[in-house]
């Protein structure tokens, strides 16, 4: 895809032997996705309705009201031959709705698609199912008919199964499950291994009659083939032994040859090659890391207060040594439904190694309610938000410190979005645990925040199971705002404000609450135009930035709660050409 001159994203193509680049698609809008028919002789593509010329015309005439959740513009499909490299008339194939993702058959003839039946977020987690749409008519057969989240979807080589991972069921948090369901619908299989301690995260075909899904398993990820009949699966490869973690391969057919990109905790992500028995790394992206001492990443495993075991990953400070205590950060994976995999898990919201480069432990916990474990380890946290999920987290804490590995008067937390949930929680209910938290898009109350998210049900379906009218005290009493005036903690509160996910509101609310407190050591800073995480590189540098600072001002440093807080203006390390005032 790519910007043409009239400003919309369309397909253009280029020879594979070089050669200028020229536009294939005229679509009246921009496009969304796109797919070739096998034989190259037709494209599909999505792109969202357009504005009528009456809506615009009431637009510019000051009536372009906003009709909240109604009025939708619908993702349609459409399809159109391709002849001497450019593409014809189209057809939509699709009606009113939305489709998300789609894919040919081998044939050509048919494609599938996953739609809801309004193009909603919400609808996309909570209602999405594979539909088969015929190229020649436009009639869909529903094929899929799982409650609950829908990842990726393969046909068989021979075109008559059709995979796809989806959770197990619609209280199922998160995709889980390897499935196959013959190609004109019928019962689908499910091919995960019962009670698996696991998460599918993706399908593919290694041939006709055999399945292949990557999945994680604590916080390595595994290949796997499994007859489509059934039987025994076996292992292609495991991430301990490749020492990398791999994402979604592209493959040849017979999985005989693959490419991936795969990283670990001392680079981010590079490009390899599978042969069938090995890997190859193809590419250096930061040769620059062979000359920057990074801090030891390592997997760590201790017990919670109830005795179950919690996995997570742990990066040493740069130049540790034995004995000594660290100042400790953790850091906090939103979702829940998400885990840390032992790969490079350093980004601008959570600047591992940057944190390890400046002398502190920093803990990346995989607490309950994570993926990787399981569909039960998963679903602890169901209708039990702020419990034993976050309760892992403290117990790791203790655990860091009562091995002499973290100082206890230097502990800092932070993270983003439910990882923001814990940064509030522990600046509250478990103040005395952390002396600074970094709250990035997180929730605070747990009641408004389950009337102004953009994913209603999704949040009914998989985290609290009943409608708030039932579950009134407990959602006050797990929320950081019904603990916020006995806080201790030094707190950091940022986000975007255009986030629909979790409302900026969550932040201004909690900030309130503080300050109405008398906290002293309280800061709210809010990023335009951004929304459920930072995209734009300025936002994304003074997140970095600003963490660091308030970490070093009052974890590192120790500087009182009731002092000046760390400098507002941090432009002087954006690297800009400014004014002096």
């Amino acid at each position: 895809l790519r910007r043409g001159e009239k400003a919309s994203t369309q397909v253009w193509a280029i020879p594979v032997d070089g050669g200028e680049a020229h536009q294939v698609t005229s679509a009246p809008a921009t496009l969304i996705a796109y797919q070739w028919r096998p034989d190259g002789r037709e494209i599909a593509y999505i792109y969202t309705d357009l504005s009528t010329a009456r809506e615009k015309s009431l637009k510019a005439k000051g009536y372009g009201f906003t009709y909240y959740e109604e009025d939708l513009k619908s993702r349609r499909l459409y399809a159109a031959p391709v002849n001497n490299g450019e593409a014809g008339e189209q057809k939509a194939l699709t009606g009113e709705g939305a489709v998300w993702e789609f894919i040919y058959s081998p044939d050509g003839k048919t494609i599938a698609a996953s739609m809801s039946e309004k193009n909603l977020i919400d609808f996309r987690y909570a209602f999405n199912y594979i539909f088969s749409v015929d190229v020649a008519s436009g009639q869909t057969k529903k094929i899929s008919s799982n409650e609950g989240k829908l990842g990726n979807f393969e046909y068989s080589p021979d075109g008559k199964y059709l995979a796809y991972a989806a959770a197990l069921n619609q209280n199922d948090n998160a995709v889980s499950q390897a499935f196959v369901v013959p190609a004109g619908g019928g019962e689908a299989k499910n091919l995960t291994p019962e009670n698996y301690r696991g998460h599918v995260t993706w399908v593919g075909w290694k041939d006709a009659n055999t399945l292949a899904y990557l999945a994680s398993e604590g916080v390595w990820d595994r290949l796997v083939n499994i007859p489509v009949k059934g039987g025994t699966r076996k292992s292609v490869f495991y991430s301990q032994d490749l020492g990398f973690a791999p994402g979604t391969p592209s493959y040849t057919p017979g999985f005989k040859m693959a490419a991936f990109t795969g990283s670990n905790g001392s680079y981010p992500s590079e490009l390899f090659y599978w042969d069938g028995k090995k890997a190859t790394r193809l590419t250096n992206s930061n040769p620059e890391l062979s000359s920057t001492a990074l801090g030891k990443q390592e997997v760590i495993r201790y017990k919670a207060r109830d005795g179950q075991e919690i996995e997570g990953l742990l990066i040493y400070p740069v130049g540790y040594e034995s004995g000594k205590s660290y100042p400790l950060v953790v850091k906090v994976h939103g979702g829940p439904e998400s885990h840390f995999p032992n790969r490079w898990v350093s980004r601008y919201s959570e600047p591992g190694q940057v944190l390890a480069g400046k002398g502190y432990l920093v803990f990346f916990p995989n607490y309950r309610s994570s993926t990787g474990y399981g569909v039960k380890f998963a679903m602890t946290g169901f209708n039990d938000a702020a419990g034993v999920e976050f309760d892992d987290i403290a117990d790791g804490i203790d655990h860091l410190i009562a091995t002499g590995l973290a100082d206890k008067d230097r502990v800092g937390l932070g993270g983003g979005s439910y990882g923001g949930f814990a940064s509030a929680w522990f600046s509250s209910y478990y103040t005395a645990k952390v002396r600074a938290v970094c709250m990035f898009v997180g929730i605070s109350d747990l009641i408004s925040k389950r009337g102004t998210t953009d994913i209603p049900y999704e949040e009914l379906f998989v985290h609290s199971g009943k409608k708030l009218e039932e579950m009134w005290e407990q959602s006050l009493k797990r929320s950081p705002i019904y603990y916020a005036h006995q806080s201790k903690t030094a707190v950091l509160i940022y986000g975007g404000e255009d986030d629909t996910r979790v409302h900026p509101s969550q932040s201004i609310e909690y900030y309130r609450r503080l300050k109405m407190n008398d906290h002293p050591a309280v800061r709210l800073v809010q990023y335009p135009g951004e929304q459920h995480g930072n995209r734009r590189q300025a936002g994304q540098l003074d997140v970095m930035l600003r963490q660091l600072a308030w970490y070093d001002w009052y974890v590192r440093d120790l500087k009182p709660l009731d002092g000046p807080m760390p400098p507002l203006d941090l432009s002087d390390q954006y690297g800009l050409d400014l004014p002096k005032k």
